[in-house]
Order: C-alpha cells, then structure tokens, then sequence
C-alpha cells in the first residue's frame, strides 16, 4: 500500500546533452531506486503546459518524476539515504546532476479515489501509457482551515472531476511527517490522473472549479496555487532497459556502475553499432540473475529471450545475433540474454527445478516492463525451460523455440551428471579470480564440448575456433553453482501439459546430437497439441548446440518461424 510519494521536478541546463540526461535517469538513477523494496513503481512525466513564448526554466520544470514508496521513514535512513550520498554516487551521476536544477519533494499519502477499472501504469503497455497525463496541484493554505479543505475535495471536488473525460485516479498529499513540519511550512499536493487531455478544458472540468465552494477555496484559502499538466513519458523498472537514449548517433558513452554490475555502451561506440545494456534482476527470492539487452531501440519493440544451456553463457548467441540482426527484418526486434542460476557460484537458497527456472524468465520479463515476450528461445536445460514456460505461462509468451532438449529426464541423468560432477571435483582446482570461488575446470569443459560438437568441426579453423570458445565458457562456470543447478535435470516430465499446449512451437535439433532428433521429432509431431501448434526443424553439421556451431544455419531457421 502507498504511503508516501517522491516527487522530484527537474529542468536540464541548456548545455547538458539530452541522451546523457535520459540515460543516466532510465538506466541508472531510477533503477537504483526501484530495487528498493519500498519503491513499488517510478514514472517520469513530460510538460505539456508551456509553448514556445514560454519556454520551461529553472523556476518552471519541465520533467517530474513520481516515485511511490510503502513506508515515509524510508526517506530518512539507508538505504535510500546512502544513495543520495557523495561517495556513493557515480561520477557520472554528479556530473549530470551539476547540469540540471532538481526541487525533491516528499509526501504522506491523505487519501486515494480510483475509477473502477483502474490499472496501475507500471501494469500498462507502453502503447496504451502514450497520452496518459497528471494534474498535479500544490499549495499552502491558511492557518485553521484544513477542515475545509478536506469537506471541499471529500464532498464535492473529486465528484466532479470523476466526470471529467478520462479520469483514472485523484490522490491528496501533504508534507511528509518525517520532515516534521510546522503548520505553516506544510504543502499540500493533489494528483490527478487522466487517460488523455481530452477533458481538460471542457465543461466537466469548467464545473469542478466554478462553484462557489471551489471560488471560496481558491481566494479564500489556497496560498501559491501552482497547476500543471505532464504526460507520460516513462516508466521505469527495477533494471535498466532504455535502449533509445543510447542509440542517438550524436551520443557517445560507456557507462559501469561502481559495483561493476551495470555497464551501458551507445551504439556509436559499440564495433556492431548496437547499443548495449547489461545489468542484473533480482528474483523474489533474492537470486541475481545477470542480464544483456540489445537490437532495437524502440521501447515497444518485440522482445525475444534467449536462454543458454547449463554450464555455457551468453555467448554461444554473438555470431548467431550478429547474422539475425544482418536481416533488416529483424531490426524491430529487442534481445536479452541472461545467466540463468549456476552460472554463478551463488544461485540462491532455493531448490533449482524447472518450474523455479520458467519463474526466472517471468521475473526478467516484470523487471523490464515487458507484458509478452514475442519468442523464448532456449536450447538444453534452456529449451526445457523454454518450453515450461510456454505452458505454464501462455499469456506471456508469444512464440517459443525449444532446442536439443527433451520433453521429460531421462531416468539416466542423475548418474550421469554426478559422474559429471565428480569428474570436475578430481579436477586440479581452479579458481575465479575475482571471487576466489572454484570453477568446473578443464576435465569436465574437454569432455563437454567434445560431445557438445560434431568431430567435423575440429577443422583447425572457424568452426574449431567456435568449440574453444564454448569450452571455455564451460571451464569458468563456479563449480557449486552448476553442482545446485543441476538439479532441476534430474527429475521432470513436461509430457502431460504438452498434450494442451497452445503457445505457437518451434523444436530444432542439431543432426549430430545423437537420438536427440528421434526424440523431438515425436515431440514435435505427437506429443504438444497433438501435433498441431509445432514443427521441427534440423541443423545439419550441428551437434547439442547448433546456434554455437552452426549460427548461419540457426539464424535461416529463426528468420522463418518468426
């Protein structure tokens, strides 16, 4: 429930390059706060009350941004208050901020009033956010009549402004307690909330400020009465996503955070042009799960997840994104990747099972604001998450592409992936030098991408090249993060929830990745939908991993499903 709200004006000096400013608020200012537990929401608004005789200045701001918030004390202690700190800001922080003059104001929640099908903009579509506005109303009044202040807004105002075209939500907010304020240093502030300007200066509207209680109040009562009117512009989440400030052609930056968790490049520094965010989410249960967002820097563009097998990362997509994205067809496209648990050597308390995997991909989801993903695509462990997904999470997946994987464990695999296990335990240790945490090594990443990969692509050129790779991607993976996650192939059967699947499938499978092609092709044709809502598709000269081997291939077979 909202307690309070941080109500923050900004209005950039002429000299402070308007991508710097977006990409430092929507992809590090904001998101720091939304990983606060008492920060529900953010959003940022635009002016639409000025013209061009009266441009915004210092004194008459052109962005807000709103910030809900659960608890008001929150505002005084860490920690938010360490945010807000020198030594914890970035340099890049202080540096914007040195170029816009900012007014911070905290409030305590009076009373809310909502039309009946009102939804949170945090759970809106961005298309449908576009021409959403607030009406914000500040004020002091004079000593002894808050009581009248209250009957006016209680008994009539907010009556008649319900009957303004496109009302959502009024909410009235005094000064926060915990700035403990006198009576005369208390500021009161009204939002209203709009689907559209439609209403604005009609006769609905012309009613709810004429009458004579509303004429009393404003000469009578009010001191410094300040209206004005924002439309929606933002909405931000708990992970950075804003491509479309880092792909400005006249922007050129990098940014990393100083825990070394965020990193941001603009297209115009990027070698393929792309503009690049990494970040991480943090899961309901506290596991961090990094992440990588690029392609198109529409803020709707369709967004399409990829999802590694165990024991490789994110790369085992660069050659395959770089072809995907060589097809102007697919520039409208979002991707992100992400390390899924046991990447790392700390992937949470939480028994890893499929079921806790598809949460994960629903989590990135929430945290970058997206309501459907146009395609998961995932192979191995990462296709039967895919495709749990999909059945579990129908509304929220478009399109899914299962790779090499299989519909149900094996009655096999807890052996064999303990022998795995054990074979990387006698390994001679080897450690990650940034966290001292011991990694799977070179025993377990030989045998691994040997089997991963067809023989023919030990050729001593690219393909090769493309093997040594993988390994090492297998070698660096923290031992005890693969040792939790490999758990959830031990023991699930997806076969039942497949017989109603209504999600639209696509099942690849390398040529080379021994009986995996039986067993999909049965899969695909018998057992989702009954054959119905899925196809299946085999890379030729590509084993367990055909994106990785064969990403010309792979990429042909993605071109034509989506």
């Amino acid at each position: 429930m909202t307690a309070g709200l941080l109500y923050v004006t900004m209005q950039p000096k002429p000299g402070l390059h308007p991508s710097q400013f977006h990409d430092w608020y929507n992809n590090e200012h904001g998101p720091l706060r939304l990983r606060l537990p008492f920060f529900p929401n953010g959003y940022r608004f635009r002016a639409i009350d000025s013209d061009e005789t009266n441009p915004y200045s210092a004194e008459e701001h052109e962005w807000v941004a709103l910030y809900d918030i659960t608890d008001s004390n929150e505002f005084t202690r860490p920690p938010y208050t360490t945010l807000r700190e020198d030594g914890v800001k970035t340099e890049r922080e202080k540096e914007t901020m040195s170029q816009i003059t900012v007014d911070r104001r905290m409030f305590d929640l009076i009373r809310e009033w909502k039309a009946d099908d009102y939804t949170p903009l945090e759970d809106v579509q961005t298309s449908n956010s576009k021409g959403y506005i607030i009406v914000p109303v500040y004020f002091r009044i004079q000593p002894g009549t808050e009581s009248k202040v209250d009957a006016w807004y209680n008994d009539e105002h907010i009556a008649l402004l319900q009957k303004v075209p496109g009302w959502r939500r009024s909410r009235r907010f005094v000064t926060s307690s915990v700035l403990n304020p006198s009576a005369e240093e208390k500021e009161y502030l009204a939002i209203h909330e709009y689907s559209s300007t439609e209403g604005q200066n009609g006769p609905e509207m012309k009613d709810a400020v004429s009458t004579e209680m509303a004429r009393d109040i404003y000469a009578n009562v009010v001191i410094g009465r300040v209206r004005r009117v924002f439309e929606w512009y933002y909405t931000f989440g708990p992970a950075p996503k804003d491509l479309h400030s880092l792909s400005d052609p006249s922007y050129s930056a990098a940014f990393s955070s100083r825990d070394g968790l965020t990193h941001t490049w603009a297209a115009s520094v990027t070698s393929n042009k792309r503009a690049v965010i990494e970040s991480f989410i943090t899961t309901p249960d506290g596991a961090q799960l990094p992440y990588r967002l690029e392609g198109s820097p529409d803020p709707e563009a369709p967004l399409i997840i990829l999802i590694n097998s165990i024991l490789s990362d994110w790369g085992i997509w660069d050659e395959f994104l770089d072809i995907f994205f060589s097809n102007p067809k697919n520039q409208k496209y979002r991707i992100v990747r992400y390390r899924p648990r046991g990447r790392s050597s700390d992937p949470g308390n939480t028994p890893i099972t499929m079921d806790l995997l598809s949460k994960d991909v629903i989590a990135i989801l929430d945290a970058l604001r997206v309501p459907r993903a146009a395609a998961v695509v995932g192979v191995s462990l990462g296709g039967a998450t895919t495709l749990n997904t999909a059945l579990k999470y129908p509304s929220r997946v478009e399109k899914f592409v299962a790779c090499d994987t299989n519909s149900l464990a094996p009655p096999s695999n807890p052996s064999a992936w303990a022998e795995r296990i054990a074979l990387a335990e006698s390994d001679t240790p080897a450690t990650d030098p940034h966290t001292g945490a011991r990694l799977v090594g070179e025993k377990l990443a030989q045998v691994t991408t040997k089997r991963w990969f067809t023989p023919d692509s030990y050729d001593g050129g690219i393909r090769q090249s493309r093997a040594e790779k993988v390994k090492q991607y297998v070698f660096t993976n923290h031992l005890e993060g693969f040792k939790k996650s490999v758990k959830a192939l031990y023991s699930y059967d997806l076969r039942e929830d497949m017989k109603t699947g209504s999600v639209r499938g696509l099942f690849v499978v390398g040529s080379g990745d021994g009986i995996l092609p039986q067993g999909m092709k049965k899969m695909a044709e018998e057992e989702y939908a009954g054959g119905k809502r899925a196809e299946l598709k085999i890379v030729e000269g590509a084993g367990h991993l055909p994106m990785a081997e064969q990403p010309e291939e792979f990429a042909k077979v993605i071109d034509a499903f989506l």
